[in-house]
């Protein structure tokens, strides 16, 4: 169950990463709105999971889901660089975490 609500959280921030680059494009009340409940809802889920899994653990697994996503999404959608060097790193990231989730 804590597994779920950090991958729940890390969705709700991919949502505020998006919120926040459309508010920083357009200020509306949508784009703020979807900004701060992204945001919002990705703390409440992320502190649900501390009921079940180690904060450091927990926090350190949704910072990279959230972070990779945040990248890919920006890469795809909103055309960010797509250097060999990003794509490294987000591997680099991606095994940190499922190395993280493999010993906890």
């Amino acid at each position: 169950m804590g597994w779920l609500l950090v991958f729940i959280a890390a969705l709700f921030e991919v949502i505020g990463v998006i919120g926040l680059k459309k508010f920083s494009q357009k200020k509306s009340f949508f784009n703020m709105l979807m900004f701060s409940g992204g945001f919002g809802g990705s703390f409440v889920f992320l502190y649900a999971s501390f009921n079940y899994l180690q904060v450091s653990i927990a926090y350190a697994v949704w910072i990279g889901i959230g972070t990779a996503a945040a990248v890919l999404v920006n890469m795809i959608f909103f055309n960010e660089s797509k250097s060999i060097g990003r794509i490294i790193s987000l591997i680099i990231i991606v095994i940190g975490v499922t190395g993280l989730k493999a010993v906890s």
